[in-house]
């Protein structure tokens, strides 16, 4: 360990972008998979990392959901919930925003909302000694206008005590065709008092985000790295100070970027857009937040002041009361005082 190390260690920190069952452990999965019978998730642990060696984003999509019907009853959804809450609690995380595509498992695996909500709830409680846990609840773009409106239904009858955020994920391009239910859901949300989150830009291009910022009221985007295809776009993120929910790993390992050195996440800043840093779906990318930090203070040359700074970000662009923002930004800059590295 360096000090470089051990000051990142020691930030407090804040995860924005983190999916539920992206989440869970391999133990967890093994366990689950071990469990139950039909699927083709592996029920050994070399079989199941060979399982997380994505060709591309669609592949991506497949295996996920494939860990996803892996979740068949509420039981479960809080079990991943504390197990997700306990491996970011260690890493300092002070906060969590856990994005939750309910749909997967209403609809699909057949558990009655309220259940999945109760769920939820009582996670969060479990879990609130150690870390403070919100969530999003997410659309699977692939499915189009009925898990648009069944999500944004989900969200309005029976929502979980912390839900703060609505968003959208999954296939970017699956969403064609369905750009009207997919608003129509969003305004629902927006004008209920959720924020706005959607994912975009991460496998399309700039017009997704555009979509996002004008038809989705955007208050964060989800990944939002294509942008840097489209100047007038770039333009209009350095103008509000749209915060970007980037994930690098993720992004490599889905095939979106190349490697980690040709992450536009550099740009980005050198933009002077506003970045926050996340880790996504942490053990299927066989990463963690604080090694999402290490990757952008080292491979991506941004050092201590770099990645304090990213820590910041993410605890501004939080949906935290301000008083508990403040309290998390002040330890930050104590860390960061008492750290003299560079």
């Amino acid at each position: 360990m360096t000090a470089l190390d051990d000051f990142i260690d020691a930030l407090p920190k804040v995860e924005l972008h983190v999916h539920l069952v992206g989440s869970a452990s391999l133990p967890t999965v093994l366990e689950l998979a071990r469990r139950h019978t039909g699927h083709a998730v592996p029920t050994d642990e070399a079989a199941l990392r060979r399982f997380y060696e994505f060709r591309d984003f669609p592949h991506f999509a497949e295996v996920y959901l494939g860990v996803s019907g892996l979740i068949r009853e509420p039981e479960d959804v809080a079990a991943l919930v504390v197990g997700a809450a306990r491996d970011l609690a260690a890493q300092n995380v002070r906060y969590i925003e856990l994005t939750v595509t309910p749909y997967t498992h209403v609809v699909t695996m057949g558990m009655p909302a309220p259940a999945v909500t109760e769920a939820l709830d009582v996670a969060a409680r479990e879990v609130a000694d150690l870390i403070e846990v919100a969530y999003v609840f997410d659309i699977p773009g692939e499915y189009g206008g009925e898990a648009a409106r069944a999500t944004a239904d989900h969200a309005l009858t029976h929502p979980p005590r912390n839900l703060v955020g609505f968003g959208i994920g999954g296939i970017e391009q699956d969403r064609a065709g369905h750009e009207e239910a997919i608003r129509d859901a969003f305004r629902a949300a927006v004008a209920a008092g959720l924020h706005s989150v959607p994912h975009a830009g991460e496998m399309s291009g700039p017009e997704t985000i555009w979509e996002a910022v004008r038809e989705l009221r955007a208050e964060r985007i989800g990944h939002g790295i294509r942008c840097v295809e489209d100047p007038e776009l770039m333009a209009h993120l350095r103008e509000t100070q749209l915060p970007l929910e980037v994930c690098p790993t993720s992004n490599v390992c889905t095939r979106q970027v190349p490697s980690i050195a040709a992450h536009p996440l550099p740009r980005l800043l050198e933009e002077g857009l506003y970045v926050t840093l996340n880790s996504d779906d942490p053990p299927m990318f066989n990463t963690t937040l604080t090694n999402e930090y290490r990757v952008a203070a080292r491979d991506l040359g941004l050092g201590a002041d770099g990645v304090a700074e990213l820590a910041r970000n993410g605890v501004r662009a939080s949906f935290l009361p301000e008083d508990r923002k403040q309290a998390i930004l002040a330890e930050l800059d104590a860390v960061r005082t008492a750290t003299p590295i560079v």
